[in-house]
């Protein structure tokens, strides 16, 4: 679920986590952005050394694990856009409504599509982490929206920049199409320069008619918005923990032959009683074990040779 993150392709930790790019000799301390900037600096800092964004990053994402990140960032994006749009006339969050440039929602329902099928709302389901998120985004823009500009930064800003890096990153990783099908929620279609969008959303944010203690206000809700990221971040990576390679994409993981058996897929198929129901692994390998048999395999090797030599040659 990471975007804040901004660093090189090749995943190199250090301050990736940071969306100020360049200085602004326009900008005063007591504006918004900045203090929004120096306001998250630890925020930012602890969220760019859990573990799940330290993988990522390096481009140990297992797809499974992507694919669920994917469903968190639906169901959060839902819960902001929806709020955004509740409070799109309201003077202190109107001047950052941009639901042609910004919005998320549909791109990420391409790749749900993408990843799930036609089907992907039987498939997909919100988490206890994010679920704990989305009940606060619905809480502040229904309750206190001048916060809601606390959230539209800590995950916008962070799309436009960071967000980039890890778009490239899953598409090589996971070997994603080149079309960028699964990676919609990264592409910007309606910006055409990052850099000068993320000047203009700053300067709205710091046009807005805030005094101190409001200001004081946003800047703890961001924090509050990173803690819930690293919440998902760290459901993510424990889940990330139980998965085998084999399990990607909704599979059985294969049984290795080691360990308890009941893992194995097909010992279910024992416990219902079918004859001749067994693991696959096994069973190979006490087949591979009778004398006739090696035998017979050990022909078959020899022929093979045989036949790659007469085409090499």
């Amino acid at each position: 679920m990471p975007s804040a993150m901004e660093g090189s392709e090749g995943g190199e930790e250090g301050e990736i986590l940071r969306y100020e790019e360049t200085e602004d000799d326009n900008v005063s301390p007591t504006d918004l952005s900045e203090l929004l900037k120096e306001g998250t600096k630890e925020s930012h800092d602890r969220a760019e050394n859990t573990q799940f964004v330290k993988d990522f990053l390096k481009g140990r994402i297992k797809k499974e694990l992507f694919k669920l990140a994917t469903v968190a960032l639906y169901f959060t994006y839902s819960a902001l856009e929806e709020e955004m749009d509740r409070n799109k006339d309201n003077p202190v969050f109107a001047p950052l409504y941009f639901p042609l440039e910004l919005h998320r929602k549909e791109a990420l329902l391409k790749d749900l599509k993408y990843f799930y099928g036609e089907d992907w709302k039987e498939k997909v389901q919100c988490s206890e982490a994010t679920q704990h998120y989305v009940d606060r985004i619905h809480h502040v823009g229904q309750h206190k929206p001048e916060l809601l500009v606390a959230h539209a930064y800590t995950r916008y800003m962070g799309d436009l920049s960071g967000g980039q890096v890890l778009k490239k990153v899953a598409q090589r990783a996971l070997k994603l199409p080149t079309t960028e099908e699964g990676i919609q929620f990264y592409v910007f279609d309606n910006i055409s320069n990052a850099q000068q969008f993320k000047q203009l959303y700053r300067a709205r944010m710091n046009a807005l008619d805030l005094d101190k203690n409001t200001k004081e206000r946003i800047v703890e809700e961001a924090n509050r918005a990173f803690r819930f990221n690293m919440q998902v971040f760290d459901e993510l990576d424990k889940i990330g923990r139980s998965l085998t390679e084999e399990a990607q994409d909704g599979g059985f993981p294969v049984h290795d032959g080691k360990g308890d058996v009941r893992k194995c897929p097909y010992y279910a198929d024992k416990l219902a009683g079918k004859a001749g129901a067994g693991c696959p692994y096994h069973a190979a390998v006490a087949l591979a074990k009778q004398p006739l048999v090696q035998l017979i395999l050990a022909a078959c090797v020899a022929v093979a040779a045989g036949a790659a030599a007469w085409y090499i040659m």
